[in-house]
């Protein structure tokens, strides 16, 4: 294997759903961290851009910024991450809250560890680094984990691309409450609605949850049984 390859390789190996999260230690905006020490028995949202000062991050990361509070209902944690220097990244925050105003968000303070890699080595770690889209910036990634730090979701958009943080807030609320309840969320899920009950096991399960009278739950078909949620 010829070093270009391997080094390609290197770049977009990344974990996968069920796997333990890399562990890291990295200097950040909010001082050291120690991942996942740091963060035992709390959800954590590691998302990466492609470098500061562009628009798009400067857009997500106030969005994030605003919503920080909200995620920490649900104990989860955000942590940023650019291939820039701990000085790019601070004079960019402070642009953000000094002079950028954005669908009425301004005076934007963002309090969550933004971390320098500029060696690349959590970038690698997660396989943010993708060399056909760009071999020195990392691409949109988003790896959501749990208490346990092991990956829950992954996400991908391309450079040109904004986020969708209603959806990252959706997908946690809908996994939290699928580890805690046990059921499944169907397409287009919002919270308040019917959630999926898992599909049966056996004949005689399939079939005394069809025939069930329970007021709280309904079936399509067999395989398909809803729970209604309290209102």
């Amino acid at each position: 294997m010829d070093e270009q390859k391997k080094r390609q390789e290197e770049m977009v190996r990344m974990p996968l759903i069920g796997d333990p999260a890399p562990a890291f230690r990295a200097k950040t905006t909010m001082g050291p961290i120690n991942f996942p020490e740091d963060y035992k028995g709390k959800w954590v949202i590691l998302f990466s851009h492609p470098a500061d000062f562009t628009p798009v991050c400067t857009t997500e990361f106030m969005t994030f910024a605003t919503m920080q509070e909200d995620f920490r209902k649900y104990n989860t944690e955000l942590i940023g991450l650019s291939i820039d220097s701990i000085y790019a990244h601070i004079a960019w925050l402070r642009t953000i809250k000094e002079k950028i105003e954005f669908r009425g968000m301004k005076n934007v303070e963002v309090n969550f560890p933004v971390i320098e890699d500029l060696k690349m080595e959590v970038s690698k770690k997660f396989g943010m680094l993708q060399p056909n889209a760009s071999t020195t910036q990392a691409v949109r990634a988003v790896f959501i984990m749990d208490p346990d730090a092991r990956v829950k979701a992954i996400l991908y958009y391309p450079l040109s691309t904004g986020r969708n943080m209603d959806e990252i807030m959706r997908m946690i609320i809908a996994m939290q409450k699928a580890d805690r309840e046990q059921i499944a969320t169907p397409a287009n899920w919002q919270p308040g609605e019917d959630v999926i009950i898992p599909p049966p096991g056996s004949c005689g399960v399939a079939k005394d949850r069809v025939a069930s009278k329970e007021e709280d739950q309904y079936c399509l078909d067999w395989f398909m049984c809803f729970k209604r949620e309290k209102k």
